[in-house]
């Protein structure tokens, strides 16, 4: 039991969440519920500081770093269906200079769209091939970090180009090249997964 506020005793409500929270990083209410902190105690938790309320329903322990792949895991905690894509993946893969505000997510078109005050995210709507081809699982801070691979990006980026500009997708492919010299095949085929072969065919070229 705790035997006061400030002390975190053995098997205290507070060790159960702080223990948690070391395991994964982050967790959502219904997490803590279920390692036996109740609502109650969530909220005495963290009006004491012990930990941090990042998001609707999402904690983390007070020490943990704001760091940009932390937006990551948190999106991922809050969108478990999601995919980071376009611009968030391609600064995940070093393949850009931009430094997206919003966490870029491709969901399913009829998916659920949780309303969240942090972190902004920006979302993108596939099925089928396009949403479940080329996604790595990716560790990020122990959270699991559904990414699309680098390939599969670039790609995107001239799916999506009307939304993010050309011109990005051009960097990207560009980056891509000096950074895997011998994967261009790899952006062909999702590229023709992406029905975007046409589009894309002479800027490989150009690159190639």
């Amino acid at each position: 039991m705790e035997k006061s506020r400030g002390v975190v005793t053995p098997d205290s409500p507070a060790e159960r969440a702080l223990g948690l929270l070391e395991k994964a990083g982050l967790a959502r209410s219904r997490d803590l519920e279920r390692a036996g902190v109740s609502r109650t105690q969530i909220r005495r938790l963290r009006d004491r500081g012990l930990i941090e309320r990042v998001g609707r329903g999402l904690y983390r322990g007070p020490r943990a770093p704001l760091t940009e792949r932390g937006d990551l895991a948190e999106a991922a905690r809050l969108v478990p269906g999601g995919v980071v894509c376009l611009l968030s993946a391609l600064r995940f893969h070093g393949l850009t200079t931009q430094n997206p505000l919003e966490v870029w997510l491709a969901i399913h078109r009829k998916a659920w769209r949780p309303r969240v005050d942090h972190p902004p995210l920006r979302f993108v709507y596939l099925s089928g091939a396009p949403l479940s081809e080329g996604v790595e699982e990716q560790d990020v801070g122990g959270v699991a970090v559904r990414v699309f691979s680098a390939a599969k990006t670039v790609a995107d980026c001239f799916k999506f180009r009307n939304k993010i500009g050309t011109d990005v997708a051009v960097e990207a492919l560009r980056a891509y090249r000096r950074a895997h010299p011998k994967g261009l095949e790899a952006v062909w085929r999702f590229a023709e997964i992406d029905r975007v072969a046409r589009v894309i065919q002479p800027y490989l070229e150009a690159v190639g």
